[in-house]
């Protein structure tokens, strides 16, 4: 697949290309005047020298050598700008008359535009507009109309550059969507065909045995609904970024006794931070089915609010005893401790717990939405 920024990068070589034929043409007709001619064709060597090494990083350079071969033209391009006294008469530039490199310069800023966006090609168009205030040690008006355009040219490019990124992640996502979406279809037939029907089978016949086959009769009903949810949602994938969804990884969790609420857009977090929030999720959910009965009913809902995630984990059991949790820890029993709250607290987070005779358990947990994950794991 094209790289998203492509059609920019081979825009600002063609960019580079054409200034320096202008600004070659334009210093051959002044170089007679020039007070040290010399000079000024060591200029233009280095200039064209340069825009070849450009073209080539921009053109068939790897993505991620692009950004500080801008910054390194940057550099070279003020330098070129600040030749300008040593080469140039000042009655050249009082009549006007370009500096050294002229609108080649202008360059740099569509680079650094391209490769850090907004910020990328404010920054370089003030350096650009400093070396040329110093290299005429006056700013006329026509090296003010020459800064603004530097500073449009880097916020228009910038934008697009912006742009185009969001537009290539959308893209990415959707065929990554599409791609997922006919997989879990293949597999949904295959295993309707098979696994699915004989799960089906197994739970109605427990059913009508009971006893012990009831008991493998529920075992399978749960798995088949778990298989379902995962066929008709699929797993969450992590993507280039090392983000994965959230909502997607939660509703895996679903089954005949557990009811999962998530919202239908991704909640795309660190796949580290991800993993925690699912750990503490089934960390939970094994509570509920430990201290409340293997086929008592939870409920997960997951909730995007005011700048936070919130998951709140929920069953009607009898709840937790007063002070069953403080004693559990001194008894080095440290589930909720360690393996909840201590992996809630590391993501910058939350732990709540509601619970009391006739109301039944609720854990809330709440993490920042940028939540980054604090430990490493191992």
């Amino acid at each position: 697949m094209e790289r998203p920024l492509e059609p920019l990068w081979r825009g600002v070589v063609v960019y580079r290309v054409l200034t320096l034929v202008t600004v070659i043409g334009v210093s051959a007709f002044h170089m007679s005047d020039y007070a040290s001619p010399l000079g000024a064709g060591l200029v233009l060597a280095v200039m064209t020298v340069w825009t070849a090494v450009l073209a080539r990083g921009w053109l068939v350079g790897a993505d991620e050598r692009r950004g500080p071969l801008a910054l390194a033209d940057l550099a070279v391009s003020a330098g070129i700008m600040l030749t300008t006294p040593l080469i140039v008469t000042d009655a050249q530039l009082d009549a006007s008359a370009p500096g050294m490199g002229s609108i080649w310069t202008s360059g740099a800023v569509l680079a650094c535009a391209v490769a850090y966006r907004i910020p990328g090609g404010v920054v370089a168009a003030a350096v650009i507009s400093a070396a040329l205030v110093l290299a005429k040690s006056r700013a006329t008006l026509t090296e003010l109309n020459d800064i603004q355009i530097l500073v449009l040219a880097g916020l228009t490019v910038g934008y697009a550059s912006s742009v185009l990124r969001r537009a290539a992640e959308r893209v990415r996502r959707a065929v990554a969507e599409e791609a997922a979406a006919a997989e879990r279809e293949r597999l949904a037939r295959a295993v309707h065909d098979g696994v699915l029907q004989v799960l089906a089978h197994v739970g109605r016949r427990g059913a009508e045995l009971g006893g012990a086959a009831a008991e493998l009769g529920t075992l399978a009903g749960e798995q088949e609904v778990a298989l379902r949810t995962l066929l008709t949602s699929g797993n969450a994938q992590v993507d280039a970024e090392g983000r994965r969804d959230l909502a997607a990884t939660l509703r895996a969790l679903a089954s005949g006794r557990v009811t999962v609420s998530a919202p239908a857009h991704p909640i795309d977090l660190p796949a580290a931070t991800v993993g925690e929030l699912d750990a503490v999720v089934r960390a939970a959910l094994a509570n509920v089915e430990r201290h409340v009965g293997a086929d008592a009913p939870a409920w997960v809902l997951v909730e995007e609010l005011d700048g936070a995630i919130e998951i709140s984990v929920r069953d009607d059991g009898p709840g937790i005893p007063a002070g069953r949790l403080a004693e559990a820890e001194e008894q080095g029993r440290l589930g909720v401790a360690r393996s909840m709250r201590g992996r809630v607290e590391e993501l910058g987070g939350t732990l709540g717990l509601d619970t009391g005779p006739g109301r039944g358990t609720e854990w809330t947990i709440r993490i920042p939405a940028r939540a980054e994950k604090c430990r490493e794991s191992v």
